[in-house]
């Protein structure tokens, strides 16, 4: 466990509802600053920039509270952390001083090849050791608060020692980390897996919930797809409040990637979300 005083995520400020950034929102974006709270960036697509995308970060930043998204971190590698990508964080991460930023649970490298897309860890002992000693070093280099976003999985590894919410607890308490809890992620998992939610969530450290992400997905053979292509549904905006109703949330960000609507249907969407927020009902 990293030693030192627990970090308070109590203290973080309050961002409210934003958009996950994509080129192709810039110009309704910058129309309507007043309408998105802050965004979320893909880190990777800064790494290395050329003087356009330095020039489109900059802007960005002028204009909203930037929060780096990263991929590759590999957080759950047992070879450790690829020190290059690190650096590349290291340096976005100091140049926006944002207040928190965040990867996946994930491994995306396994004995130096990539593996072309974010993997799940088994759920055990052994790969909470890992994930928490990676972290760790992370944090020698890095002392802006990491979060950490749960994923969707085809699969998952047989004869686990500990059950997926053990699973995230014990990596959220032994690294000392916050979670960014992915409400899409989480209920198409218990779809296509079928466990159920609010099981789920009253065996997690909800406290440790920093950030929400939420969109809509689609049906594909049969088995639910996280493709960040369609509204929200029903279900997730049930999810998304149950949770807002449980704790408190510094952040929430719609993630559309694919099928991008009119703006104007994006903001529908984030408004809905700050109703929510505006109007909790503890629980």
């Amino acid at each position: 466990m990293i030693k030192g005083s627990a970090f308070s995520y109590k203290n973080l400020p309050n961002l409210g509802v934003g958009l996950g950034f994509r080129p192709q929102f810039l110009p309704d974006l910058l129309a309507n600053t007043n309408s998105v709270d802050f965004l979320e960036i893909t880190a990777d697509h800064y790494f290395d920039a050329n003087a356009d995308k330095m020039a489109e970060l900059q802007l960005l930043a002028k204009h909203f509270t930037l929060i780096p998204h990263c991929l590759n971190l590999s957080i759950g590698s047992a070879d450790g952390i690829d020190i290059e990508y690190l650096n590349k964080v290291k340096i976005l991460i100091n140049y926006l001083k944002p207040p928190w930023w965040s990867e996946h649970i994930a491994f995306t490298q396994a004995d130096g090849v990539e593996i072309g897309h974010l993997t799940p860890l088994p759920f055990t002992n052994e790969a909470v050791e890992v994930v928490c000693k990676n972290i760790a070093f992370v944090k020698t280099q890095i002392q802006t608060p990491l979060i950490l976003e749960n994923i969707t999985y085809a699969f998952t590894f047989p004869n686990p020692q500990l059950t997926e919410t053990q699973f995230l607890t014990n990596i959220l308490e032994q690294s000392d980390t916050g979670l960014l809890l992915d409400v899409t992620n989480l209920y198409t998992n218990s779809v296509n897996f079928g466990f159920d939610i609010t099981d789920f969530l009253s065996k997690i450290l909800l406290e440790r919930v920093v950030q929400l992400h939420f969109v809509g997905g689609h049906w594909q053979n049969g088995t639910l797809i996280d493709s960040h292509a369609h509204p929200t549904p029903p279900e997730i905006w049930q999810l998304l409040e149950l949770v807002v109703n449980k704790t408190e949330i510094k952040g929430i960000i719609l993630e559309r990637d694919e099928n991008i609507p009119p703006f104007e249907e994006l903001l529908i969407e984030i408004n809905k979300a700050k109703e929510i927020v505006k109007n909790p009902t503890k629980t």
